[in-house]
This record gives structure tokens, C-alpha cells and sequence, in this order.
């Protein structure tokens, strides 16, 4: 009797591909200001879970400071990662302007949310758990 596979949740498999890639990626508030409170942080999640969720792309993990957040996504082959990149920003950067209009203009000014940059960084080099534990950490002590 041959022992069963099972399949791997991390690997995704499509019809040509089986892959496993994952990305640690870090946007930063322009200016390092810190205009991102709790409830920007929470809704800012869930901004971007929704741009993962139109890119087939899955948020696996997310936290942050009051100047920047860190992502952990799982993403499949044909999704370009700058072009996800620029869609996280310019959706976050829009939807969290136009719903905390008067907070965010204390803070940040001349119509940019996010600094023009961003960290990407390949984690199929590090166990997955090892980079979720980090990310989890960069959260501020409440």
C-alpha cells in the first residue's frame, strides 16, 4: 500500500503550474509620517484584502505602525508583482483619503498617501512561519 499524498497548502497548482510564491511586502506613509492610527490600520487591511481578492492574490498576513505597513501575500504566476504593488497603494491611498479626509490631511499633503517606494521581498528562501511570526511582530504595543 503506497502512503497518500497530501497536497500542500502553500503550493498552489493551476493547469501548466504548480508554484509556491510568496512575498514580504513593506509600504511606508509619505514622509514616514505617522497618519496611520488602529482604525486606519484596520481599515486599510481591508482595503487590501479586496485588491488581493480581484488579483486572485491571497493577504496572508498584515500589520503595521503609525508610518508604515507590512504584507505577507501568496500570488500566482501571471500576477505581475509591481502592477499589485501599484493597485494596493493607489486603491489604499484613495479610499482611506476620501473616508478620513480630515485626519489624514494633518498628516499628509499634496494628494500622496504612500511614499513613491516599497520593499519586496522573495520568502521562498525562509519557512513561511518564521516570516508570519515577523510580520505579526512589527505590530506597536497597544
Amino acid at each position: 500500500m503506497s502512503p497518500r499524498w497530501t497536497p500542500n497548502p502553500d503550493v498552489r497548482t493551476g493547469r501548466h503550474v504548480v508554484c509556491s510564491l510568496h512575498a514580504h511586502l513593506v509600504f511606508l506613509t509619505k514622509y514616514r509620517r505617522g497618519a496611520l492610527t488602529d482604525p486606519l490600520l484596520l481599515r486599510c487591511e481591508e482595503i487590501m484584502r479586496d485588491v488581493c481578492a480581484d488579483f486572485e492574490v491571497e493577504l496572508v498576513e498584515f500589520n503595521g505602525e503609525d508610518d508604515h505597513v507590512h504584507l505577507l501575500v501568496r500570488y500566482p504566476p501571471k500576477v505581475q508583482l509591481s502592477k499589485l504593488v501599484n493597485s494596493l497603494k493607489g486603491v489604499s491611498s484613495r479610499r482611506l483619503r476620501q473616508e478620513h479626509e480630515e485626519h489624514v490631511g494633518r498628516y499628509l499633503w499634496g494628494g500622496r498617501f504612500w511614499s513613491g517606494s516599497y520593499f519586496a521581498g522573495s520568502c521562498d528562501g525562509a519557512p513561511l512561519t518564521v516570516v508570519r511570526e515577523y510580520v505579526e511582530q512589527q505590530q506597536r504595543p497597544i
